[in-house]
């Protein structure tokens, strides 16, 4: 053997070497004459826990903290210890390793670790590929790259992970444990990008509570003309509108709709815009994650389980962990067979795909903005659709909608506005006119955009008559509350959020905090955790999350804080900073953060973390009580102990009314329950 590709996945691994014709299976791996193909699942090894550090690290204490690794431990994965051995025994047989994994900077750690971890000293080159079609792979294996190319993305990937160890174990113990001495249950989880996240939710739930309804008037008029009649609205003077151009005075909106109600009117003005919308682009995944959110409410984990289910059950659909919706202009030439696959697929969608042009070529076709991976779209094998599950249905429809719909002309209409003028008052009318459907039905009627009313002809000193007019209240509204869909949306364009113009254009490089593949899942640890709740499909941040990003410094929960992080990753992975001098900084900004805790756990000021219904004071000193387990079941001590010994029994999780004899006599469980760590 001579030369064994690493690649990421099994099916990446599969797509790959059946052009390089290994097709002869072996124990996770698939041979050909010269090459050897085998993949990892993702990354094989994680960052050894703390404990491994010493035994110091297994008992949560504050004293202990910070954590600082001076040799960075990892360990195999209990799920990847069978493949990790089959990949360490293929490496002490090739005398070249050709890394295949996805060309990005998580792709590069995932089989660098690997090699690091199995000692691996050969020589290393890179595939470079960004799309798994044949067309695409010969294309790559004819320009392999130099594997010391590519070895910096690997340095960055390191400085990610091990910066996120650094901030995740030692924030998350500092404030679990000053949490406990507030009466917090629970683990105070802390992380770069759930944190940011956490708190885009309760600025806007208190947003929305702080928020003051504004009434204001519309005064809305029927008009009747010689073609046909048709709705106005009042336009405010400035003397009675606020800076949005609503009517804020009652009587005057009132005089208004009374005067008008039978007044002569002329046509002042007639505009017309014939505007060409082009279809929406292929789908990735936080853009599905939205569209299923708004649709049919479903969550953001729900949709990526359902979309990896089509690629790797069904085999119905691409890769779904991808944050780009555009297509290689490679795939052009498989778009026949796609079409075809759709219709042995589902022949009830015959009649779309015969209505598709294959020659109409789509923005979304551009290989200048390929990323790791391309759009979501139909594979070319037939799938079985009534064997998919209905929210896999659903999901598998708005795929293949959305890659049809790169074949269908424009959706055009024209868009009018009107101003009448109604003595001193002046109205305003508009309407649209569709003039090609195209694109559009594709999408059912409940997934369009809300139709206006189609104006009858106008002409400019066209005489109408005002036959009614009517006021209508109103009050402004607070901004919606998030769902898991506009969540991830707010993750994906968090640059909205910073000021700084520098570190705003890196995160929009970077498509915001967290990735396609991340996101869903930090939404369900904060749910998890507590942080967050669902009420119908909203997500509503609770008491213990306010309480604790009250308490976090402005760096950790700031979405800039990733900006200025990914700014210096892509120095190392540019080779303009090293990984040393970058976790130098880390470490040092995680010990003066740990700092601080240890300060305000020893001034008491764990109480900050005690806020609305987290904590409950003590009845005998004002302190907070902590929810403790002893010999005889949950109790609740009052944290000021020694000092104050006062306890009560647990009621459903919250202190009871009386004290507890039983538990203010037995010290010891006091003691003991002051040594739990969860």
């Amino acid at each position: 053997m001579s030369r064994l590709w690493l690649c990421e996945k099994p099916s990446q691994g599969r797509d790959i070497a059946r052009v390089l014709g290994a097709t002869r299976k072996g124990d996770g791996c698939l041979q050909g004459q010269t090459d050897t193909v085998t993949w990892c699942f993702g990354h094989l090894l994680e960052m050894a826990p703390p404990d491994q550090y010493g035994e110091v690290y297994k008992r949560w204490s504050l004293d202990a903290l910070p954590i600082l690794p001076k040799q960075w431990r990892q360990e195999v994965k209990a799920s990847a210890r069978k493949q990790f051995k089959v990949i360490r025994q293929l490496l002490g047989q090739t005398t070249e390793v050709v890394i295949a994994t996805d060309a990005d900077r998580e792709g590069e750690m995932i089989a660098r670790e690997v090699l690091d971890a199995c000692r691996y000293q050969g020589p290393v080159r890179r595939l470079w590929l960004s799309a798994l079609d044949e067309t695409s792979i010969r294309k790559a294996l004819a320009n392999l790259l130099p594997g010391e190319k590519t070895y910096p993305l690997y340095l960055a990937g390191l400085g990610r992970a091990r910066a996120d160890w650094l901030v995740g174990m030692n924030l998350t113990r500092a404030y679990t444990l000053l949490g406990r001495q507030a009466g917090h249950e629970g683990v105070l989880s802390v992380g770069r990008v759930q944190t940011p996240t956490l708190r885009l939710v309760v600025d806007r739930d208190r947003d929305i509570e702080a928020f003051v309804p504004k009434p204001f008037w519309e005064v809305v008029a029927q008009v009747g003309h010689p073609n046909g009649g048709f709705v106005v609205r009042w336009v405010p003077p400035e003397t009675v509108a606020d800076a949005e151009g609503r009517c804020v005075s009652e009587s005057t909106a009132r005089q208004v709709a009374q005067r008008l109600s039978g007044a002569a009117a002329a046509v002042v003005s007639v505009e017309t815009e014939r505007v060409r919308e082009a279809a929406p682009l292929p789908l990735d995944l936080g853009t599905l994650q939205q569209e299923a959110s708004r649709r049919w409410g479903m969550g953001a984990q729900e949709v990526l389980d359902c979309a990896q289910a089509l690629y790797e059950k069904h085999k119905a659909t691409t890769y779904p962990r991808t944050d780009c919706p555009y297509l290689p202009t490679s795939q052009l030439s498989e778009v026949a067979q796609v079409m075809a696959a759709l219709v042995r697929s589902d022949p009830g969608i015959g009649n779309l795909v015969q209505g598709a042009d294959p020659t109409l070529q789509s923005k979304a076709w551009n290989d200048a903005k390929i990323t790791a991976h391309h759009a979501i779209i139909p594979t070319t094998a037939p799938c079985r659709v009534d064997a998919m599950s209905e929210s896999e249905r659903l999901i598998y429809d708005l795929i293949r909608r959305r890659y049809l719909a790169q074949f269908y002309p424009r959706h055009e209409f024209d868009r009018t506005e009107v101003l009448i003028q109604a003595g001193e008052d002046r109205l305003k009318a508009t309407g649209r006119q569709v003039v090609v459907v195209g694109w559009r039905c594709l999408f059912r009627k409940e997934d369009r955009e809300p139709e206006e009313q189609v104006l009858p002809p106008l002409a400019r000193h066209d005489q109408c008559r005002v036959i009614q007019a009517e006021v209508v209240a109103k009050k402004t509204t607070p901004p919606p509350r998030f769902t898991e869909g506009t969540l991830i949306a707010a993750m994906k364009h968090v640059a909205r959020q910073v000021e700084d113009p520098r570190l705003k254009k890196m995160l929009k490089e970077n498509s915001g905090i967290g990735t396609e593949a991340t996101r869903a899942g930090i939404i369900e640890t904060l749910l998890a955790r507590g942080f967050l709740v669902k009420q119908k499909k909203h997500l509503v941040s609770t008491d213990t999350a306010r309480a604790l990003i009250d308490a976090l410094p402005a760096p950790v929960k700031d979405p800039a804080t990733t900006a200025l992080w990914e700014q210096a990753l892509d120095d190392i992975a540019q080779g303009r900073q090293d990984l040393g001098g970058f976790l130098n900084q880390q470490t040092q900004w995680v010990n003066v953060l740990v700092q601080r805790v240890q300060s305000a756990a020893r001034s008491g000021g764990a109480g900050v973390i005690a806020q609305g219904q987290v904590a409950h004071p003590c009845p005998a000193c004002g302190k907070s009580l902590r929810r403790r387990k002893g010999k005889d079941g949950f109790f609740w001590g009052c944290s000021g102990y020694p000092e104050c010994r006062q306890t009560l029994p647990d009621s459903r999780g919250k202190p009871g009314k009386k004290p507890s004899g039983a538990h203010r006599r037995n010290t010891s469980d006091h003691r003991q329950g002051a040594d739990l760590e969860r």
